[in-house]
């Protein structure tokens, strides 16, 4: 099953994606210019093999729901997140933050 959930924020909305797969889930909070993601986004893969593509993209671990994705600190980020000013250790909700307010 996919569903698909606002988040309201005060810089705008990002939309909260969970695809539930047997014996897990896939947690990804999107905006019109990058997203987080629970622990199955490969980070390193990203960097080293779509580098070129600048995609902005941070991970947090233990990751069950969106809430747990909003209120984790993200693990690690793309080199294009850290352009924007995302930083491990952050938020995914400020995280989200940064990204809505690039994009107004």
């Amino acid at each position: 099953m996919i569903s698909m959930t606002p988040i309201r924020l005060s810089k705008g909305q990002a939309i909260g994606i969970t695809v539930e797969l047997p014996n897990t889930h896939l947690v990804i909070a999107a905006t019109a210019t990058g997203y987080i993601m629970c622990g199955a986004l490969d980070v390193a893969l990203l960097d080293r093999l779509l580098g070129h593509r600048g995609i902005v993209a941070g991970r947090s671990l233990g990751v069950r729901n969106l809430t747990d994705l909003l209120d984790r600190p993200l693990e690690s980020v793309t080199a294009g997140a850290a352009q924007q000013g995302i930083e491990p250790g952050m938020t995914g909700r400020d995280a989200l933050e940064i990204l809505l307010a690039t994009e107004a």
